[in-house]
């Protein structure tokens, strides 16, 4: 069995599912730290030591063997749909990478010619119609997501539960779920119950930002981007994200989670 988007410390502590724009970097960086007692110096998406991921073939045996075993501390962190929808097309379509170009290529002048998205340039500021180009984005990610064309979807957009019921459906089980807009909580109650080399106080942890300075920055509420049609498009997309995860479909501005996820519903509902 197989678990994409894994990864553990070496000191076999904690295992974390990584979903990405859920705060991801910060949790990598954490767990890394735990270990070392120092963050990595650069994006931990990048690091080939320090941390196992199932990515590298050495450490798939490792976290196989605990996750089987059940070993360790389990857990992921979920966010807003609305946000992180948002969030992907700032960073990942409207934004400069890490190594100067656009994300994927080609990937952006192909929305510009299929889709009509514009998203600016740093030469001109990145001004653009914000609104307009995220609603023909969110129109190209449900059809990545529903019809897979004209791409496969991407790890960034595609629903977080997706994400979350692989490591179910093969033989993971959580023992959290925490809410990023809600970390400090959350990640704290992942630390209060484990054993770690080097003690972490999360009040003082940075937060890593990889696409931090890259783009634009978003200029209107989180409302503002979602029109009935677009709302119907992210129910269409991310239905059961929301119903999971206890978030608020019908307030697209109220951020928070309106509960607590029940971890057996997940485990029930993701694992067939």
């Amino acid at each position: 069995m197989s678990f994409p988007g894994t990864w553990m410390t070496e000191s076999e502590s904690m295992v974390y599912r990584v979903v990405p724009k859920c705060a991801c970097s910060t949790i990598g960086q954490i767990m890394f730290f735990s270990d070392h007692g120092q963050y990595f110096d650069g994006d931990i998406h990048d690091s080939t030591t320090g941390l196992h991921k199932w990515a590298q073939p050495e450490s798939q045996p490792l976290i196989e063997a605990n996750v089987r075993a059940h070993k360790a501390r389990t857990f992921t962190c979920v966010r807003n749909p609305y946000g992180r929808i948002l969030s992907s097309f700032f960073d990942k379509i409207a934004g400069i990478q890490r190594n100067g170009r656009r994300y994927r290529g080609n990937l952006v002048p192909q929305l510009v010619q299929k889709y009509g998205v514009d998203v600016g340039s740093p030469e001109n500021g990145f001004e653009f119609d914000q609104i307009a180009s995220f609603r023909r984005f969110l129109l190209f990610a449900r059809d990545t997501i529903r019809w897979r064309r004209p791409m496969d979807p991407d790890i960034h957009w595609s629903a977080m539960s997706g994400h979350i019921s692989t490591f179910i459906v093969n033989g993971g089980r959580y023992d959290q779920i925490f809410f990023t807009e809600k970390f400090n909580d959350g990640m704290k109650a992942v630390l209060d119950t484990v054993e770690t080399p080097v003690d972490v106080d999360v009040e003082k942890v940075p937060r890593f930002n990889e696409s931090e300075g890259h783009g634009p920055k978003r200029a209107h509420p989180i409302s503002a981007y979602f029109d009935d049609l677009s709302r119907h498009l992210v129910w269409e997309i991310y239905k059961r994200d929301f119903q999971l995860f206890r978030y608020d479909f019908d307030d697209p501005d109220n951020k928070m989670p309106t509960g607590e996820i029940d971890l057996d519903e997940v485990h029930a509902k993701l694992g067939r």
